[in-house]
C-alpha cells in the first residue's frame, strides 16, 4: 500500500524497534522534504549528550508528564525501558488543520493507540535487516547499560511480530534505499 499524492494534512507514523535507524532515516526524510511537520514527542527519560528541549524531546519529570496524561494533553503514551514517551494532541492537531503533513516518530504501543484515534493515518513499519544487526547498532551507541540493551532487544523481539498490523514495511539496511522507499510510500518521489 501507498499513500495518496494528496496527502498535505494526513498523519504519517513511523515505528521500528529502538535501535532500527528511525531517527536517521526521519533526518534524512526531512532534509529532503522541508514541508513535512514533524511531532517533537514528550519524555521522562533524560536528555542524552547533544540534545535539546523542545527539539529533540520535550524533557519533563514523571509528575509533569502524569498530568499531561490525565488532562488528555497526549494523543498517545507509552512506558518504554522505564520511561514515558508520549505525543502531545494539541501541534499535531494545529499542524493537520493547516494542511501540513504530520510525521510521528514513536514506538510501537504509541502506535497502537494512534490507529484508533486517526484510522486514516498511514503506519510504516521500520525494521533492522537481521535481529543481529541491530543489536550490533544498539551495543554500538554505548549509552545504555547491559540491563538497558537487554530490556531493548527484548522488547524488539515483541515489536518484530507487530509487523502485520502496519500498512507498509521497509527494511533499513542502506540508507539511500531505505529512504527512497519511504519516499514512495509516503507518495513523496
Amino acid at each position: 500500500m501507498v499513500a495518496e499524492a494528496s496527502d498535505a494534512g494526513r498523519l504519517f507514523l513511523i515505528t521500528g524497534p529502538s535501535g532500527v535507524g528511525k531517527g536517521t532515516l526521519v533526518s534524512a526524510l526531512l532534509q529532503r522534504h522541508p514541508q513535512i511537520w514533524l511531532s517533537v514527542s514528550a519524555t521522562t527519560r533524560a536528555p542524552r549528550s547533544g540534545e535539546q528541549d523542545g527539539q529533540h524531546y520535550f524533557f519533563l519529570d514523571r509528575g509533569a508528564f502524569e498530568v499531561k496524561v490525565a488532562e488528555g494533553g497526549l494523543l498517545e503514551w507509552a512506558e518504554f525501558a522505564g520511561n514515558c514517551y508520549g505525543t502531545p494532541r494539541e501541534p499535531v492537531e494545529q499542524q493537520l488543520t493547516a494542511g501540513r503533513p504530520v510525521l510521528l516518530e514513536i514506538e510501537l504501543e504509541g502506535a497502537r493507540q494512534v490507529r484508533s484515534s486517526f484510522p486514516s493515518g498511514f503506519q510504516i513499519f521500520i525494521k533492522p535487516p537481521s535481529f543481529e544487526e541491530l543489536e550490533r547498532r544498539i551495543r554500538g551507541r554505548g549509552t545504555d547499560s547491559e540491563d538497558a540493551i537487554s530490556r531493548r532487544l527484548e522488547r524488539a523481539r515483541v515489536e518484530l511480530e507487530a509487523e502485520s498490523e502496519f500498512d507498509a514495511a521497509l527494511v533499513n539496511d542502506d540508507l539511500d534505499r531505505a529512504l527512497a522507499e519511504l519516499e514512495q510510500l509516503m507518495a513523496l518521489a
